[in-house]
């Protein structure tokens, strides 16, 4: 028996797992090598400082992690087992299709559609060299479905759905008073804090309109929430809107208000001073 030989038996003689033949070419080998002497004394030693070391007891939710790393591991495999059949992938598709963010999305499309099919067709039958007038008369009525679609959906009980009437604002050239008092009443009443939000900002952008800068300033003392109360003070100072500073004041007597938005409204009523 060699050196190599005898380092990999050296373990099993330790544990006395050898055969007998076994045993005694290594313990020949053993008494002739000095080498091999060191390193067994040394693997004794390692040894013996393993067998000292504690061996910490489990911890009581193992099973438990166990399991549920188990019960994963199965339902992820059943996933990727899982190959939808055809009906599933029919049935998932026309769930897309036919879902109401998506039904409102086909019926203002089919809408517009319609308008422009008929409005191609009565130009055609009319024939008139009046062509301005006509598409005029188009534009004022795609106009006027626009702001129907933005009212219907501002009545939506979905903030998402509420959230993208007031997103379609932008999309009309020139809004009525119903749209604009639509949006007024979401900015004064909604539940959804973020919709206030965008309200907001849309009623901002309409601020041309002769009745939005007038309603923004009586919206200061009808907001209950501090982001929206600083946000229209911020509004007031873009706008340079000096008819808010007495509704800030006021806003700024009540108790209820927070403190940061009170000082967001000195600053403000200090900016329109």
């Amino acid at each position: 028996m060699n050196c190599e030989q005898a380092g990999d038996n050296m373990l099993d003689w330790l544990n006395n797992q050898l055969q007998a033949d076994e045993r005694a070419a290594f313990e020949i080998h053993l008494n002739q090598c000095p080498d091999c002497q060191a390193e067994l004394q040394a693997t004794r030693k390692l040894w013996e400082a393993m067998g000292n070391v504690n061996v910490p007891n489990p911890s009581h939710n193992l099973p438990i992690q166990f399991y549920t790393m188990l019960e994963t591991f199965k339902a992820d495999a059943r996933k990727k087992e899982h190959k939808p059949t055809v009906w599933e992938t029919l049935r998932k598709g026309i769930e897309v299709i036919f879902a109401p963010r998506n039904v409102v999305r086909l019926a203002y499309s089919l809408c517009v559609l319609f308008v422009g099919l008929v409005g191609g067709y009565w130009l055609n039958d009319r024939r008139t060299p009046d062509y301005k007038e006509q598409i005029e008369v188009l534009s004022a009525q795609v106009q006027d479905m626009n702001q129907k679609v933005v009212l219907s959906l501002l009545q939506n009980s979905s903030a998402n759905e509420r959230l993208r009437a007031v997103s379609y604002t932008k999309e009309i050239g020139d809004v009525d008073e119903k749209v604009v008092d639509a949006l007024f009443s979401t900015l004064n009443n909604d539940s959804n804090v973020n919709v206030r939000l965008v309200t907001l900002e849309a009623l901002v952008q309409l601020a041309d309109h002769p009745k939005v800068r007038e309603g923004l300033v009586h919206s200061i003392l009808k907001q209950d929430t501090p982001l929206v109360q600083a946000a229209l003070a911020d509004v007031m100072v873009k706008l340079e809107e000096k008819r808010s500073i007495k509704p800030l004041q006021r806003l700024l007597e009540q108790d209820n208000v927070d403190i940061i938005v009170k000082t967001k409204i000195k600053e403000t009523i200090k900016a329109l001073s």
